[in-house]
């Protein structure tokens, strides 16, 4: 089961200076390189050739993309706290047409007492 998905709102808690400490949103996951693309973070420059499209509008020039980065170097948000939190898997009973199966669901593992 992966830990980061796409969708989640995670924190950058190491990396550039200029990208530690934001929080963005997961637009990729790239299991077989443990990379993610995170909204607004680790933007590049991005030079791509000119060319004409069948319209004969000129495409190409310099654009800004978002690059990936290794999944280690972000954390999952905590909805309540707002803040980076460790994630885990508890099992849970779910019922459906009248059977019950067990399920692993992904969870913020908060410090302190309240675990």
């Amino acid at each position: 089961m992966a830990k980061i998905k796409k969708g989640d709102l995670v924190v950058v808690i190491s990396g550039s200076r200029k990208d530690r400490g934001k929080q963005g949103r997961v637009l990729e996951v790239l299991t077989d390189r443990d990379r993610v693309v995170v909204e607004g973070i680790h933007r590049v420059t991005k030079h791509t050739k000119a060319g004409t499209t069948n319209r004969g509008t000129r495409t190409g020039g310099i654009e800004n993309v978002e690059a990936p980065i290794h999944i280690s170097n972000v954390m999952l948000v905590d909805p309540e706290t707002k803040k980076g939190t460790r994630v885990g898997y508890r099992s849970e009973q779910v019922e459906r047409d009248g059977r019950t199966r067990t399920v692993r669901v992904r969870v913020a593992k908060r410090s302190g007492k309240d675990v």
